[in-house]
């Protein structure tokens, strides 16, 4: 077996708040293979945007790292120095940012942002403008040579975005992390972009991690898909295989709450009752057991380890079978 681009292994990450330590990542391990797409899914709060920031070393000053490792392609991200990971930014390791009106330099034109980021090549400035061109031709921005000269102010958010994707991918990375990257398109521009990223994907023969709410994206975009829920892994496996039998009542109460699985009109979208459980004082057995109707007596006292679904499909429930060796 290839070894995977992004190993992450029993993750655990903190923040020192003035209530104490907020747990907001434990134990958390999945891999992404070359060549594949995988996606995070769960609530607000669950710790995507904390993975992520731990995967690029950029946490907050209070944030600690407890425990694990982030083996990407076999090194251990964690053990690099900060040169060692401004080396890798923006080069093997890219990232395409959530807010398309924060991401670029408002005072420099498109054109000289791109041809920027191409400093480490030895490419003509012709050369760079012209390889700019292409890749904003490349994720639908019509006229791209003409608009290189446009500063950011002048194109809408949706258009913002894709550049965005366009930049990420210039370097043609090994790992493009994308952050809800389709969240300011409409609907038909948000299909062109999944499409054309699938593509892209395809042609770099990069791997994505790719977090997003929208279950439907997940669906279409992504090959593996990874739920998370209150700073852990409580499902992974096979897109289709999670979506079509889920084995965790979170995974299955999310897929409820999808509008998109909705078949007759009603006033009232379906939700999960409850909140999450608190982060710096978590309960004894299952982070979900307050929130599940199907919980019993050994979720409130004993944590589920990850069992057995089916191949390559697990999750952390005592309502299931096997557990799953380490």
């Amino acid at each position: 077996m290839n070894t995977p681009v992004l190993d992450i292994k029993n993750l655990s990450v903190g923040y020192h708040t003035q209530r104490g330590r907020l747990k907001a990542l434990r134990n958390v391990s999945f891999a992404i293979p070359q060549n594949s797409i995988v996606g995070i899914v769960g609530e607000s709060g669950c710790g995507k945007s904390t993975l992520i920031s731990a995967i690029i070393r950029l946490l907050a000053g209070n944030a600690e790292i407890g425990s694990g490792q982030i083996l990407f392609k076999n090194d251990d991200l964690l053990a690099k120095t900060e040169n060692q990971m401004r080396a890798l930014r923006g080069v093997d390791l890219s990232m395409v940012f959530q807010d398309p009106m924060r991401t670029h330099n408002p005072v420099l034109t498109i054109g000289r942002q791109m041809t920027d980021i191409q400093y480490r090549d030895q490419l003509t400035k012709a050369q760079k403008k012209e390889r700019a061109a292409e890749m904003l031709s490349l994720v639908g921005i019509p006229d791209a040579a003409e608009r290189l000269n446009q500063y950011p102010h002048e194109f809408s958010g949706g258009m913002r975005q894709r550049i965005a994707i366009a930049m990420a991918l210039m370097a043609r990375p090994s790992l493009l992390i994308a952050d809800e990257p389709t969240t300011a398109l409409d609907a038909t521009l948000e299909v062109q972009i999944i499409k054309r990223l699938r593509e892209l994907q395809s042609e770099i023969g990069c791997s994505i991690l790719f977090i997003s709410h929208h279950l439907g994206v997940i669906a279409e975009l992504c090959d593996y898909v990874v739920v998370m829920y209150a700073g852990e892994v409580i499902e992974q496996g096979p897109v289709r295989e999670v979506f079509h039998t889920p084995a965790h009542p979170y995974t299955s109460a999310l897929l409820r709450c999808d509008p998109g699985n909705i078949r007759e009109k009603t006033r009232n979208l379906p939700t999960i009752p409850g909140e999450i459980p608190d982060l710096v004082d978590l309960p004894a057995g299952c982070v979900f057991q307050s929130r599940c109707a199907q919980a019993v007596d050994s979720c409130v006292t004993a944590r589920p380890e990850f069992r057995n679904v089916a191949g390559g499909h697990s999750a952390a429930c005592h309502l299931l079978g096997e557990e799953v060796p380490a």
